[in-house]
Formats: structure tokens, C-alpha cells, sequence
């Protein structure tokens, strides 16, 4: 099949297993033989369905050829950490000194790329070097996994084989279109690849050229790298001319709950006596906006006005803190001054502490969802009812004496 044709014909698709049978009749001999038995028969099984689907063989064959599976990727997707950092310990680690420095180097090392790409894409400079640094430390920490391998292991593993299998043919479909050579192709464990993590069936989608080298390359291209990022957020429905939150000051008294539920325009929370931290006036195109209050650390730590801009950003990583780190370091590297009240010190949740509370709040007769240790926003929301039933502040935020707390009214007997 003629490249050009092949890569327009959309022969990525996943079909279900073919039978014994059909694989018989393909006359497919195994693509790699690492040892590795249940790795080579998903192999073979891969090569066969993929070919059947549409694809032509040669191209899957150079990619899995050789291959054998990577234990660091198996671990590290079944690693699930005991212990999970406090939102103040990841932001200190996220928004560092170090980082803020470099985001002031990047912004002045890259002024006029960035104003290019701004006129293209919309996306605030400060932003795209506060995704940058986040994602790689302005390029220095890309990841030096075989991205082929990796999705290759995750993939015969079978806990994600489906989403596996798409990232692969997507790097596969790299490797055919010429965008990089195979040595090239590197990337993180889990198939995240170059200075801004893009992974394999985004770079398709959203990576550009804007170095003009012909070329998307995201891992050694600066200007490519955050061109691409801004294509994303564009895509994903970056407000041009809007922030993304700002830091706000609550009133005594006030009730959160509020936070974290529907969205209201500035003049709505002015109304309930919150007020912007930076004591700043609210730009016409900012005034029009729909604003989610956040208490990520709760009631002790700081508030934030969001914009939809935040969520946006949060279409690169789905959650609160990576998209609040983000814009943070890019407040601080445009200028901004620290905000106004600190993240607190809290000591670390265990994974027992988070799924017992969880477990705990349904055992009382709220909805926190699956025992997962997962605090998202069912969870938070069932805390908030619960913390407002017994008197407590209703901020959300699950800490260790809660969790205790829970633990203990959820006891048999524990309120006879």
C-alpha cells in the first residue's frame, strides 16, 4: 500500500480478536520471540488483528521486532504509592524557586516564538512556559523509555490493553509518516513524549511546526514543543484575551458550600464578599466570565476565582493541583507576587485513610462512590454534606483527624 494512501486511510482502528482460526489462515509467524511467552502471543495476536483491520504488516513488524517486554513499565503502572503528598507539598515541589526561575528564563529566551504563537493560537506565553516547565523542566527531563516498548508492555500486561493499543499503532503511525526516526521515538513509562509529554495519538492530532524545519519535533525543538502545547489548548478551548484564576479572599463566615459548584460571573462572588487577593480590578473580558470557586487545601489554605481558562488546562492533566501549578509558575515567571496566604502544613494521607473514609461515607449514607482512594469530586461533594451535618466547616478537603473521625462514626455501635 503506498504510504501516503495508508496514512489517510485511517487503518488505525481496533477490531475485536479474530478467531484461531482466521489467525491460522493469515499465515502471520510471530513478530518477536523475546522469551516472554504471553508477551509473543500478544504479539502475534496484535500483528494479526491490526493486518486484518487494514494495516500492512511491514511497518508493524519493524516496531515490534525485537522487542521484549520492560518490568520498570509494569511496575511503575502497578505502583500505587502508600502515601499521597499533601496539595502544599506538591505545589512547593511543583512552583519551586528553581522552576520559577527557569519559567523567567524560558519567558525572556523565547519572547519572540512565544509572541508567534500567541498571534496563532491565542494562548497566554506565560501559561505555555508553565506547562513546559512542569512537564520537563524546560526540556531538560524528557524520559528515555522506548516509547514502542513501553506501550508495547503496557499493552500485552491487559490492564489498559485497548488504550495501549491505540497510543502504539499512533507511534507506529509515527514512525511510517517519518515524523522521527525509531531512536528518536522516547518518551516517559507510560508513552508521554518530548519537552511537553505530548503522547503518541496527540502528537497526531495536535503537534506543529513552527521552527519551519519541515519537521514536528517536539523533542528537540523548543518553538515546536510550545506550539504544540498551544495547539492543544487552543483546541481544547483556550478564551483568548481571558485569565485562567486568579487568588481570592474570603469573608468571615462564608459558606463553603459554595466551592467547587456551579460556575458564577465575578460580580456574583462580590456580592457574598470575595474579593481578589491582588486587589486588582477585573478586566472587561474577565468580568463576563463564569468563575468556580476552589479550595484546594480547604478552608485553611488558599482560595482561588477560576476562570475557564483553568479548564482548559486541565485537558493536558485532569486535576485541580497540575493546572493550579501551572499557573502559578506562570504568574510568578511573568512577575506576580507569592500568594497571599500559604499553602498549610498537613501531614500525608494514606491509601487507608482515603479509602476508609470513603468506605465510611457510604457506611453513613452519603454517595462518595467507589472505595477507590481516589478523592475526586463525588467524594469531596459527600464530605461537604457530611462535615455540614455535624457542624464542621464543609470545605471538602479530607484530612487525617477526619479521616480518624470517620473512621470511628462508622464503627458498628459507635452511636449507640
Amino acid at each position: 500500500m503506498d504510504r501516503r494512501l495508508f496514512l489517510m486511510s485511517g487503518a488505525v482502528g481496533l477490531i475485536d480478536p479474530v478467531t484461531p482460526l482466521v489467525r491460522a489462515s493469515a499465515g502471520l509467524s510471530p513478530p518477536t520471540q523475546s522469551g516472554d511467552e504471553g508477551f509473543d502471543a500478544w504479539a502475534l495476536d496484535f500483528l494479526t488483528r491490526q493486518v486484518a483491520a487494514g494495516w500492512p504488516p511491514e511497518p508493524l513488524r519493524a516496531a515490534l521486532a525485537g522487542l521484549t517486554p520492560d518490568p520498570r513499565v509494569v511496575a511503575a503502572d502497578r505502583r500505587q504509592p502508600e502515601f499521597t503528598r499533601s496539595v502544599g507539598d506538591y505545589m512547593a515541589a511543583a512552583v519551586s524557586d528553581d522552576r520559577i526561575a527557569g519559567g523567567r528564563a524560558g519567558l525572556a529566551a523565547q519572547h519572540d516564538v512565544l509572541a508567534t504563537i500567541q498571534a496563532r493560537f491565542g494562548v497566554d506565553p506565560a501559561i505555555l512556559i508553565g506547562v513546559w516547565g512542569l512537564e520537563s523542566d524546560f526540556g531538560k527531563t524528557q524520559g528515555d523509555y522506548d516509547v514502542i516498548r513501553s506501550l508495547a508492555t503496557l499493552a500485552a500486561d491487559g490492564r489498559r490493553r485497548r488504550w495501549a493499543e491505540g497510543e502504539l499503532l499512533a507511534a507506529v503511525r509515527i514512525l511510517v509518516a517519518g515524523e522521527t526516526p525509531r531512536e528518536g521515538l522516547t518518551g516517559s513509562w507510560a508513552g508521554a513524549m518530548g519537552q511537553t509529554q505530548f503522547l503518541p495519538s496527540m502528537y497526531l492530532k495536535r503537534a506543529v511546526d513552527v521552527d519551519g524545519d519541515g519537521r514536528r519535533d517536539i523533542w528537540g525543538s523548543a518553538p515546536d514543543a510550545l506550539g504544540s502545547a498551544a495547539n492543544l489548548l487552543a483546541g481544547a478551548g483556550w478564551r483568548r484575551g481571558q485569565g485562567w484564576a486568579y487568588e481570592a479572599i474570603l469573608p468571615s463566615g462564608f459558606d463553603f458550600a459554595l466551592a467547587e459548584s456551579d460556575s458564577k460571573p465575578p460580580a456574583f462572588w462580590a456580592q457574598r464578599g470575595v474579593r481578589r487577593a491582588d486587589g486588582k480590578a477585573w478586566s472587561a473580558a474577565d468580568a463576563q466570565a463564569p468563575c468556580v470557586l476552589l479550595v484546594p487545601a480547604g478552608a485553611a489554605g488558599p482560595a482561588f476565582l477560576a476562570l475557564p481558562n483553568h479548564f482548559v488546562i486541565r485537558a493536558y492533566n485532569n486535576s485541580t493541583s497540575y493546572a493550579l501549578a501551572v499557573g502559578l509558575i506562570a504568574d510568578a515567571a511573568a512577575g506576580s507576587p507569592p500568594l497571599s496566604t500559604p499553602w498549610p502544613v498537613e501531614a500525608p494521607l494514606s491509601r487507608a485513610d482515603r479509602t476508609d473514609a470513603q468506605s465510611a461515607l457510604v457506611a453513613l449514607g452519603y454517595d462518595a462512590g467507589a472505595a477507590d482512594g481516589v478523592i475526586g469530586t463525588r467524594t469531596r461533594a459527600a464530605l461537604k454534606a457530611w462535615q455540614s451535618a455535624r457542624g464542621l466547616t464543609p470545605d471538602g478537603h479530607l484530612t487525617v483527624d477526619l479521616a480518624g473521625r470517620l473512621r470511628a462514626e462508622a464503627q458498628p455501635g459507635a452511636n449507640q
